[in-house]
């Protein structure tokens, strides 16, 4: 059974940084591309980045360019997304899966940038 666990989520001012991790179980990830996806309050689920199997290419909504950063581990079966400059528009639950989308959805982690 395929399982995407989120974590690194929390409350952070606006400009503060938090590192997101997505651990799987039950699926070898460095065969497929994959995501992170946001669902803000009172709006649709969007992507915010890919990035391709091996890492050697990443892409960003034009909304968090230069500010957050994919990657992955793949030896850990785990993908990454650092977030800088967060601002309060970032506020959202962040899932992780493949890009496109081929997985169950996991609980998400909460991110609230706030002040």
């Amino acid at each position: 059974q395929v399982q995407l666990v989120e974590s690194g989520g929390g409350l952070v001012q606006p400009g503060g940084s938090l590192r997101l991790s997505c651990a799987a179980s039950g699926t070898i990830l460095r065969f497929y591309a994959m995501g992170w996806y946001r669902h803000p309050p009172g709006k649709q689920r969007e992507l915010v980045a890919t990035i391709t199997p091996t890492g050697g290419s990443t892409n960003y909504a034009d909304s968090v360019k230069g500010r957050f950063t994919i990657s992955r581990d793949n030896a850990k079966n785990t993908v990454y997304l650092q977030m800088n400059s967060l601002k309060p528009e970032d506020t959202a639950v962040y899932y992780c899966n493949g890009a496109p989308v081929h997985y169950s959805w996991g609980q998400g982690t909460q991110v609230t940038v706030s002040s």
